[in-house]
């Protein structure tokens, strides 16, 4: 097989397939492979039939077919299958030839890939792509990141294959080593997040406002108009007007019990590794950890009383304000989101570009929303803002909210409906505007029961130890973070 593929792609399930397919609508020569090389040839004879598409039946005969220096792409499985064909490619490559990972692999992993390919003359990249099947079809939101020499061999194939927002890329060079992935991993938290936050405003239509699904389809594509435009709003509206082929709402027959793949775990691992408080991320985990006991919640269900109250309020006005509730705590998620960024790159050394990584979002992922938009400016005014919050125009947004907010958390709490993203989020706030938390007193009981010291008001940087019972003694502990 002469050379004359711009790329090679690995791993023929859908993602792969659709991902070959934009490249061949953007003029670019792709060579298919799968480990089970049958599914080459059925990829061969039906989806890519009529196409530029190439097929290759070994590893060998996919490096032969590509243009220098060569660029191999993966869509598979994160993990050992991600090194096992790096493995194998390995020794049919040479040096400068380029291994893209685009599966949703952990950071550390392509931290660690880059590091020994490099040793080995080879770049890798580490690219998050977010946009599920019709994103990777029609335009994904790309976020490569690694060596930062594969960059010019790769940027006019990726620019070209992910979504476009006001005639921009939805792609940009994001970092070093694992920057790209680590990236990713926060945009899947958020989107946790911003997932639950919408169950938790369906939960409260429906269980406390008693609306219908025709009522509930019709509020969130009213609040899809606004400030809360997004794909994840536009879909639920979708979902809520769903019926089956007896005319039932389809929603409402799924077995309430949610599942995941890793990353938004990964996302709240990360953030108490970094030390930053991401409580709205880890609480949509612990949501869907939470929803799959369904067996024990149902047993709960029959001994566990609740509040007998329900509401009794102006429905209309309540609905406006789960609407508000809702954009505010999405603001506090991706406040969270961005400490996290913004920690990792400062530990790691990466220069990520805050509002660049805003515009990445804009299109083709699965959070993409106008609020992006209003990120990228608000790192435009400010490239070192530290947190989204102190914004003006998100500042302003959350004073508007927060009203609405707090009756939001405090009327779920009182008839017994579970919010548990919307609370966390209204306590992280109150926490994150507090000059003075009650930490002084935990840090009083750790010196008092382990010796753990505290600094004083007075000498910061000072560790103290009291002996607080006068039988202790005045010897400490070490002073450590963990």
């Amino acid at each position: 097989m002469s050379a004359k593929s711009d790329i090679g792609l690995i791993g023929l399930a859908v993602m792969g397939q659709n991902l070959i397919l934009n490249m061949n609508d953007h003029g670019f020569i792709v060579t298919a492979y799968n480990r089970t090389v049958q599914k080459v040839d059925e990829f061969l004879s039906k989806g890519a039939k009529g196409t530029n598409i190439v097929g290759a039946h070994s590893l060998k005969e996919l490096v032969n077919s590509l243009k220098k220096p060569r660029r191999v792409m993966m869509l598979v499985k994160a993990g050992s299958a991600v090194d096992d064909f790096i493995a194998q490619l390995e020794p049919l490559l040479e040096e400068g030839d380029i291994i893209i990972d685009g599966g949703n692999s952990e950071y550390q992993d392509s931290q660690r890939r880059t590091k020994t390919l490099a040793q080995k003359g080879l770049l890798f990249v580490g690219s998050g792509v977010s946009g599920g099947e019709e994103g990777a079809r029609y335009g994904p939101s790309l976020m490569p990141g690694g060596n930062p020499k594969a960059w010019p061999h790769i940027k006019d194939i990726f620019q070209s294959i992910s979504a476009k927002v006001d005639g921009e890329p939805c792609c940009d060079w994001v970092g070093e080593d694992g920057a790209g992935h680590f990236v990713k991993m926060v945009h899947n938290g958020i989107e946790y997040g911003d997932m639950q936050l919408i169950c938790e405003a369906y939960h409260l239509m429906k269980s406390a406002l008693n609306m219908n699904h025709k009522e509930m389809s019709l509020a969130f594509e009213e609040w899809n108009k606004g400030e809360l435009d997004s794909f994840l709003i536009e879909i639920t509206r979708n979902i809520l007007q769903f019926k089956d082929d007896n005319g039932e709402y389809l929603v409402e027959k799924i077995r309430d019990s949610a599942g995941q793949k890793g990353t938004g775990k990964w996302t709240a691992i990360s953030a108490l590794d970094y030390g930053i408080p991401v409580t709205l991320i880890g609480e949509s985990v612990f949501a869907r950890c939470l929803s799959s006991l369904i067996s024990e919640r149902a047993e709960a269900s029959k001994v566990l009383k609740g509040p007998t109250e329900s509401f009794n309020g102006d429905k209309q006005a309540f609905l406006k304000d789960i609407g508000k509730a809702l954009y505010a705590s999405k603001i506090v998620s991706y406040a969270q989101g961005f400490m996290l960024m913004r920690e990792a790159a400062k530990i790691h050394g990466w220069n990520l570009n805050y509002g660049g990584i805003a515009l990445m979002w804009r299109g083709g992922c699965i959070i993409r929303s106008a609020f992006l938009g209003k990120i990228k400016q608000a790192f435009e005014r400010d490239s070192n803002l530290t947190n989204l919050l102190l914004d003006p125009f998100f500042k302003n947004a959350i004073h508007d909210s927060q009203v609405a907010w707090r009756k939001v958390v405090a009327t779920s709490a009182t008839i017994g409906i579970p919010t548990p993203a919307f609370s966390t989020a209204l306590a992280f706030y109150d926490s994150y505007r507090s000059a003075r938390l009650p930490a002084n007193l935990l840090q009083a009981q750790r010196d008092y029961f382990g010796a753990h010291t505290y600094e004083l008001l007075t000498a910061p940087g000072k560790y103290i130890h009291t002996n607080w019972t006068g039988t202790g003694g005045d010897v400490s502990a070490s002073t450590y973070k963990a």
